[in-house]
């Protein structure tokens, strides 16, 4: 166990073991740190230094008081391997778990991977008379859904003693959604039933959206039938925006826009996440004036999504100058651009063919304090190769592979490679072909390719040659991709139904 602690959690706690506060009560301004509003701010070394001064108070603090502690760091998402040692620790002075504790200590585990050491607590819960609340059901069915391990999901909830409720059936249920499993999805939607739980929106609006994912859609029709009409569930926001996303993922923007419509009509306020997925429908589609009044008219808050999307359907359609605008006004608003801001501006100023602008924009992606990465640099390269300065190009892939971490991918070296052949430097483009190993990376089917399209160029047939057998040993081969439409008759049927029912 103590073996997964960082080194700075093992530092400190040795630090404390070693230099023992003095044992003295645990009261008065001490005990005004374990208040709600302390431990919500508190950082993890303090929180860290407060549980070792509790575990040498004396008299010892009661289990309340260090079930408030542990929920503080387990809250904090990165040191589950430190509650799991500090319940050790009360252990070892004879502190008794409660179920608030032991609930805790399952959670960390299962947060840890460690589903077999939860199991074990569980099982020490049942030894000490402590029964698991649907909270420690909950905490143990994350974990193994986690771990896709569903049948030991499922047959947990049959096993534990508490009566699970609709919360813990929707984990198992979004686990096995995620996973691709549908049909096991529904399975538990009846099992939940016949045992006289209802599905709430939440159960329905993970299995419409699962369903519809996978195209099938007359069985999504059926079960938002069953939700509005049987269950007198009134589709939410999240149903909403969780269609309009999957008619957008379809290409059918048509019904997107309907349902964005219907959603108005009946009172449902749209949230960032339903104008982000149609606004990116309409600049895919091509329709950028409507994107641009949609995401005018939000009725909320657009973040960073949002202006990514726009952002990118302004360069796409070469409108790089108002992409730019958005960029300014979103640094108005207090929105910061992340790498993926300013890669598709780089790159919508490079195919424009403005290599001084793009690399203007580098420059401010560089002070805003946004971290290049290899695409920001290989859309650099292979506009400067295109226009010539295979030099300059090959100056900015030695700075990236002198810089500690800058990885230099095969990508990087097959834009240099293309850009050298162009110029007519087949020879200094061969070297560095024949130098990757060294380099540390594999060429790929383009950089073959590449390599022996300039060598044929250039009249060096015997070499290219070579080299394409040299591909064929390496078992490179050219993917094709194939497109199957056997069932499309079927699905726009089916799709039709759907359609219909979340219109009636």
């Amino acid at each position: 166990m103590h073996r997964s602690l960082s080194i700075a959690t093992k530092w400190f706690l040795r630090r404390i073991g070693d230099h023992p506060p003095l044992s003295r009560a645990f009261s008065g301004y001490r005990r005004q740190r374990l208040t709600t509003a302390s431990l919500h701010s508190i950082n993890f070394d303090d929180a860290l230094s407060l549980f070792c001064e509790m575990l040498h108070s004396r008299p010892l603090p009661t289990i309340l008081d260090f079930t408030r502690v542990l929920t503080a760091i387990a809250k904090m998402n990165k040191h589950h391997d430190a509650v799991v040692y500090l319940c050790r620790k009360m252990e070892a002075l004879g502190i008794s778990h409660d179920l608030y504790t032991c609930t805790i200590l399952i959670h960390c585990l299962c947060r840890c991977s460690r589903l077999s050491l939860a199991l074990s607590v569980l099982a020490k819960m049942t030894k000490l008379g402590i029964e698991p609340s649907v909270v420690t059901l909950g905490s143990l069915l994350n974990g193994f859904c986690r771990g896709n391990r569903f049948r030991e999901a499922l047959s947990l909830v049959d096993t534990m003693g508490c009566e699970p409720n609709v919360v813990v059936y929707n984990t198992v249920i979004n686990g096995l959604c995620k996973n691709g499993e549908a049909d096991k999805a529904l399975e538990v939607l009846r099992l939940m039933e016949k045992k006289g739980i209802r599905g709430d929106s939440v159960t329905y609006n993970t299995l419409v959206n699962a369903l519809c994912s996978s195209g099938r859609w007359s069985e999504a029709a059926r079960l938002v039938r069953d939700m509005i009409k049987r269950r007198k569930l009134d589709p939410n926001v999240i149903f909403y925006s969780g269609m309009i996303h999957v008619f957008v993922k379809e290409g059918n923007l048509f019904e997107a826009v309907n349902l964005y419509k219907e959603m108005i009509r009946r009172s449902v306020d749209p949230n960032v996440f339903t104008y982000n997925s149609l606004i990116n429908g309409l600049c895919i589609d091509g329709r950028l004036g409507e994107a641009k009044r949609m995401f005018d008219s939000m009725r909320c808050s657009p973040d960073l999504v949002t202006y990514n999307t726009l952002i990118k359907g302004f360069c796409k359609s070469k409108r790089v100058e108002d992409g730019m605008k958005l960029l300014c006004h979103m640094s108005r608003e207090g929105i910061v651009g992340d790498v993926f801001t300013y890669n598709t501006l780089i790159h919508g100023y490079c195919q424009a063919g403005k290599l001084s602008v793009a690399l203007k924009v580098f420059g401010r992606m560089v002070d805003c304090g946004v971290a290049p990465d290899v695409v920001t640099y290989n859309v650099l390269l292979d506009c400067l190769c295109s226009k010539g300065k295979v030099e300059k190009a090959m100056v900015m892939v030695e700075d990236m592979e002198k810089r500690e971490g800058r990885y230099v991918d095969i990508v990087t070296y097959s834009i240099i490679i293309r850009g050298m052949c162009r110029s007519g430097k087949v020879k200094e483009a061969w070297c560095l072909f024949c130098n990757l190993a060294l380099r540390g990376v594999k060429p790929d089917a383009i950089a073959y390719r590449t390599m022996i399209s300039g060598l044929s160029r250039k009249g060096r047939r015997r070499e290219a040659d070579k080299l394409c057998r040299k591909m064929k040993e390496d078992g490179i081969i050219v993917p094709i991709k194939c497109v199957h439409n056997d069932e499309t008759h079927h699905t726009s049927s089916s799709l039709a139904e759907f359609i219909k029912v979340i219109h009636e």
